[in-house]
């Protein structure tokens, strides 16, 4: 990676933010000439909360620049996102999911706080199937506070959620309709917290974010949907549950978890297409850890550990987001204050090679996503106010910048349904 114009950079976050002073307005917008076909449809969720609620629930500032879930219509060709309204939330809807069918999406509400013990809450929208405007059928409590991430069961009757403040997970039912019943299980994390510094730390770091208390950060399914593992910053551990996906309950395996070096702090996870390689993100160690996975006997055994950073790197870095490429052959992983995502190619065992890193074009990259077809990579840049489209060479693995943004504020994921595929 060439070393970053830092005149260049200042000069293109100015010009974003001049363009996110463009107003959008509520409900969805009619395009600007009729689609020959039904369009695809990107939902980007933010930080969305005022001022003294950020500060209240700690969450990353600045606070609230967003309006709720922003809806674009995606250009299949070009990549380029236009702004197709805005479903007006409050409450800092963070993470989203979508069902299998693409006609329900579901979001975690993460400063909102309900009740004495001020849970965060889960709301299900429904999905127009002509233009992708949502109505909400319901909220629930997410059974503990700051909830952060939201996964759906592969078989879709459950939707799994992490409560990064209430250090919890817990499982609600997907009712026939689409709308989210009461928690069959909720468990709290617990066990000694891990050290403020990192063991993989680079030189000069003072990446200290979650080491205070316990923090579920993500939760998902295996592929075949026998076990649920989730993540907890603060203990260092990965948890792997049996899953009952009759009556929604989570029972320890054995062993009931996985310990990852003391301070490293795993964030996020992703599984390799083959189902038996699983990739794990520390977001103060600044690595990417890589395990054999017994899909029998949901058992995690480390194999690797690399950085996600250029070699001689040093100072503060907090990772986000790591994705595999849907033909297993690289990883991505999300470099927050270094501002950039790290390249990697995956060999003939599942080991990673470090391959360079691309510039976000903005600050704080918090996730990234791929389109539906895998040509383009998606990134909301918290800090900066949009989303900035790369290109994916899938001979190469390299990004290349596409020179489109999107201003949204505080963005903080990105999903896409694609309406010309849903019935």
């Amino acid at each position: 990676m060439t070393i970053i114009d830092r005149s260049r950079r200042s000069f293109l976050i100015y010009s974003v933010a001049l363009a996110g002073t463009i107003p959008l307005f509520g409900g969805v917008l009619q395009a600007q000439s009729k689609p020959t076909s039904k369009p695809l449809i990107a939902y980007v969720g933010t930080f969305s909360s005022p001022l003294k609620d950020m500060l209240a629930t700690q969450v990353d500032l600045p606070p609230g620049n967003g309006r709720g879930i922003h809806l674009f219509e995606v250009n299949r060709d070009t990549g380029a996102m236009s702004p197709a309204g805005v479903h007006e939330m409050g409450t800092s809807p963070s993470c989203l999911a979508l069902n299998e069918t693409g006609t329900r999406l579901y979001s975690a509400n993460e400063t909102d706080r309900q009740g004495i013990d001020k849970q965060g809450t889960i709301t299900a929208f429904s999905i127009n199937r002509e233009n992708g405007k949502l109505t909400e059928l319901n909220t629930v409590r997410s059974g503990g506070a700051g909830p952060t991430y939201v996964s759906i069961h592969p078989l879709g009757r459950f939707l799994l959620v992490a409560n990064y403040f209430g250090g919890s997970v817990s499982v609600l039912p997907i009712l026939s309709d689409g709308r989210l019943g009461k928690a069959t299980d909720i468990k709290n994390d617990a066990g000694e917290i891990g050290p403020t510094k990192a063991t993989h730390a680079p030189p000069g770091s003072f990446a200290i974010s979650g080491h205070d208390r316990t923090h579920a950060h993500m939760i998902q399914s295996d592929p075949a949907g026998r076990f649920v593992l989730h993540i907890d910053l603060g203990l260092d551990k990965i948890f792997v549950w049996k899953f009952d996906h009759k009556k929604g309950v989570l029972t320890p395996n054995e062993p009931p978890s996985i310990s990852l070096p003391p301070g490293d702090g795993p964030r996020h996870f992703h599984f390799h297409p083959n189902g038996h390689w699983f990739y794990s993100i520390q977001e103060e160690g600044s690595t990417i850890v890589l395990f054999d996975y017994d899909a029998n006997a949901g058992m995690l055994a480390a194999r690797q550990t690399i950085s996600t950073l250029p070699s001689g790197f040093a100072g503060s870095n907090f990772c986000s987001e790591i994705l595999v490429s849907a033909d297993g052959k690289f990883v991505y992983a999300g470099n927050r204050l270094h501002d950039s995502i790290g390249i990697f190619s995956v060999g003939a065992n599942g080991e990673l090679a470090h391959l360079g890193e691309e510039w976000t074009r903005g600050n704080y990259p918090r996730s990234f996503s791929f389109d539906p077809t895998g040509q383009f990579l998606y990134c909301c840049n918290q800090r900066a106010d949009s989303v900035a489209v790369f290109k994916v060479n899938h001979k190469t693995g390299a990004l290349k910048f596409t020179d489109h943004y999107a201003p949204v504020g505080n963005p903080s994921h990105i999903v896409f349904l694609d309406l010309a595929k849903v019935n």
